[in-house]
Parts: structure tokens; sequence; C-alpha cells
């Protein structure tokens, strides 16, 4: 059965693409172009286009159609998983792992894996391509996801996202030295030459981005951190750090232009979870011990106090 939701427009100038990327987080920015395109949003009973200008006071219907059976097999890949119920998982994602088929990676992504593993029990909420997915990380940032199993599961998990009260601390290694604990809140929004990056810019469809981080050690060039989401942007941290100058070591797009190389990615590592179960109302907290490759190559760079 399809989803309908309704969105009250309360202010002028919003585009009808815009309002349901802030209204339902939890569908991809191609889910809402594709609704859009094909006739599945209304605004007093006629069809928008992604661009329509809505006036305050109407309401948009956006109309989720039944997820279709997903082209995508199902195979018998390992996974670390941390804990599973009836309405979700959580999932320790090792790096290098894309977590949804696209192109150029139709099979090998942790949504085959969680095919074979979980059969028809995914939420369909995020389409025939992103079953269950509720939030992603890079291929190649590690550490902790939730998959939700059946779409009210998603849609409460999806909630505590937009609503910040979904616990995610990441741990990083990044170059420079930082001193002391701070917070990066600067808006981030589509690289205006390179559509695959993300960037800080001051544009009306830039969104706020808060990155809170906590020292742990000084090296050599280097500084280890904890950091805190407040908002969950695509590439938001590594987009932060390096606006403060400070990237993510290893990170081929947004650090130097010498890449460490043996990281074979940026690094980063999704270490703690947090959120209420949707079904119990219980507040559970999940982490992941740092894997091998991030204490590899912590274990090569020079405390300060040595």
């Amino acid at each position: 059965m399809a989803e309908l939701h309704e969105i009250e427009v309360t202010a002028a100038g919003w585009r009808a693409d815009k309002l349901i990327a802030e209204a339902l987080p939890e569908l991809s920015r191609s889910a809402v172009q594709n609704l859009i395109r094909d006739g599945h949003v209304t605004c007093d009973n006629k069809i928008v286009q992604k661009s329509t200008k809505l006036a305050p006071g109407s309401v948009l219907c956006v109309e989720i159609p039944e997820a279709r059976p997903l082209d995508v097999k199902a195979e018998n890949i390992p996974l670390d998983i941390v804990y599973e119920d009836d309405d979700l998982l959580v999932v320790n994602k090792p790096k290098g792992m894309v977590v949804h088929p696209a192109a150029g990676n139709y099979d090998g992504t942790l949504v085959n894996a969680l095919l074979y593993h979980c059969g028809d029990s995914l939420s369909g909420i995020n389409g025939v391509i992103r079953p269950g997915i509720v939030h992603r990380i890079d291929k190649d940032t590690s550490g902790l996801l939730i998959v939700a199993k059946n779409d009210t599961a998603h849609r409460h998990l999806a909630e505590q996202i937009k609503a910040h009260s979904f616990t995610r601390e990441y741990r990083a290694v990044v170059y420079g030295k930082i001193r002391e604990d701070g917070t990066v809140d600067a808006p981030i929004a589509r690289h205006p030459q390179d559509r695959k990056r993300m960037a800080v810019q001051n544009t009306p469809n830039a969104r706020n981005a808060v990155t809170h981080y906590f020292v742990t050690k000084n090296f050599t060039g280097f500084t280890q951190l904890r950091l805190r989401l407040e908002t969950g942007r695509t590439h938001q941290i590594r987009v932060h750090m390096a606006y403060i100058g400070h990237p993510v070591a290893g990170d081929p797009v947004y650090g130097p232009k010498k890449v460490i190389t043996q990281l074979h990615g940026q690094c980063l590592h999704a270490g703690l979870i947090g959120f209420i179960h949707p079904r119990t109302g219980e507040y559970m907290e999940f982490e992941a011990p740092l894997p091998p490759y991030f204490t590899d190559f912590v274990k090569t760079l020079h405390a300060e106090d040595e």
C-alpha cells in the first residue's frame, strides 16, 4: 500500500523538492526527484514540479508508492551484527564496503548482504535500492549503521535523526594540531562546480550543519579526535574538518593532494550510535572498537609527550 504524507507550507519561497527533503529526511535526493517526476507530488490537487514555488497555507501531498521487488541479488556476505531484533539491526560496516547499490557497485554492498540475511524483512520506505537504510556512512568510513526491518521502525528512527536526538559519535585522525575542543557550525551544500563534492556555503539551498569535536590525543602533525554529529549532512565531518584547516587523514577528496595511501581512504570510524528503540521506548547505545587500519596508522605516529 502506498504511503501518503501531507506537509503544510508555513512560509513563502519554498520549492517543492526542498520542502520534501526537509520534512522527510529519510528520502534521498534522487528519491524526491523521482517522486516529483513521476507525478506523486501534488499541491491543491495539482501535480507540482520540483521548482514549483508553494504558497503559505497550502498543503503538499506526497505519495510514496509501495516498494517494487528489488532487482538486486541477495549475497551471502558476512556481516558484523552488533545487535538484532524483530524491528532493527545494528551493523558494524567495514571500510571499503558500499552501503547500497549504485552505478558501478551493483553487488558486494551492504544491501546485498542484508537481503540475504533478512530476506523480505526490511523497510521499504527508502525504495527498491535502499531497503532498510535509515542513514548512511561513506564507502571508506567504517563503523556502525542502524537498519530498519519495517516501515514503522524506519519512521521512528528517521524522526529521531530529524530531531537531532539520534546519537552518532565518530573517531578520526586529522591533519595538524588541535589543542582545544570545539564546534563547527557551518552550512553545507553541493559544491557549485563539482557535483560529487560538498562544501561549506552560505547559499539559500545550504543546510545547517553542526559538528562537535573533542581532542583525544596530539601527535606530531596529527590529532586524534572524537566527534559528535548534531546534524547528519553528506560528508559532514570531512567537509567541516577541511573547512577549519584540519582535513581527515587519508581523505582523497577533501584532504591534501598527496594522499596517505596506506589508509585507503579517510581515517574515520563511526564508533558509537544511540537511539530510542521504536517499539520499547528504551534508549539503546552501541559501540564498535577501532578497526585495525585505524589503530595500525596511529601506531606509526609520534605522540607529543614521547
